[in-house]
């Protein structure tokens, strides 16, 4: 079975890879870059993160992807669906590392991978959940259409974490981007 691969102007976006490793460890080690997905950790943690993205892949078929910036080959972050036991929704998320903000990375992956969520995985619906004092996430969620439902809770061990729950439909988004 071959690998899913999306590629955008800027962008090649991958499952998970071992070779990611140091670069999902330094995105997750940094404060101000984890600081709305649950705060720094050590290595060892990240790497525990890692392998639970990379067996959603081998389990369910998806993940959040690689997102590997074509012009220099490095690893910038993590885009793609992301559902795990008893999440609030089927959701599209996002973390770019700090060197890559202001880029219109986020964006850029966010669209492809929402596209293919609904068209290769059947979505008929898609969420973001979002911190509420996480303000840059909001404008991209807006950006992207979507509209903020409200509070919403999210399984243990995460239950403390407040989030809203930011989402659109499959014909919305399809309205939106014509």
């Amino acid at each position: 079975m071959m690998e899913p691969r999306i590629e955008t102007e800027r962008l090649l976006l991958r499952p998970i890879a071992a070779a990611d490793f140091d670069g999902w460890a330094e995105f997750m080690a940094d404060p101000e870059a984890s600081r709305f997905i649950g705060g720094p950790v050590p290595r060892a943690a990240a790497w525990r993160g890692m392998a639970a993205m990379a067996g959603s892949w081998a389990l369910q078929g998806f993940a959040m992807f690689s997102l590997i910036e074509k012009a220099s080959g490095r690893w910038i972050g993590r885009v793609g669906p992301w559902q795990p036991e008893q999440w609030p929704g089927s959701e599209v998320g996002w973390g770019i590392v700090r060197s890559a903000w202001g880029q219109g990375y986020a964006y850029e992956a966010a669209v492809a991978t929402i596209d293919w969520a609904f068209d290769r995985l059947g979505w008929t619906d898609v969420i973001h959940c979002i911190d509420p004092d996480n303000r840059p996430s909001q404008k991209l969620a807006e950006r992207l259409g979507s509209v903020n439902r409200g509070p919403g809770k999210l399984p243990p061990p995460f239950e403390a974490y407040p989030v809203d729950i930011w989402g659109q439909t499959r014909e919305e988004w399809r309205r939106g981007r014509r």
